[in-house]
């Protein structure tokens, strides 16, 4: 994910350097920590169905300590809201992931 947003950093500067500077703001510690908006990030990519966001969101969540619990309770709220898609991106994808990164 990261080689495929440089290339199209390379390609798209001006946007890209946008949508970086927005990330960054939006990430950083604020009234929630870092690591919560990760995991709220990994709820909202479950929810919509986005298997590259999770690839880069459930990673960044557990650098900054969250807890396989943690990013499942994410998963669950999830589900509550997007029903049965949201179960089939919470089953295989975080799964999988959280389980190649031996959380």
């Amino acid at each position: 994910m990261n080689e495929k947003l440089a290339a199209m950093a390379g390609q798209m500067p001006g946007v890209m350097n946008a949508l970086m500077g927005l990330h960054g703001e939006v990430v950083r510690d604020g009234a929630l920590s870092a690591k919560t908006k990760e995991i709220m990030m990994v709820g909202i990519a479950v929810a919509l169905r986005c298997e590259y966001c999770l690839w880069k969101h459930v990673p960044e969540a557990v650098k900054l300590g969250a807890t396989r619990e943690e990013i499942l309770e994410a998963v669950s709220t999830a589900i509550l809201m997007a029903g049965g898609p949201a179960v089939a991106y919470g089953s295989v994808v975080v799964l999988e992931i959280l389980d190649e990164l031996k959380v």
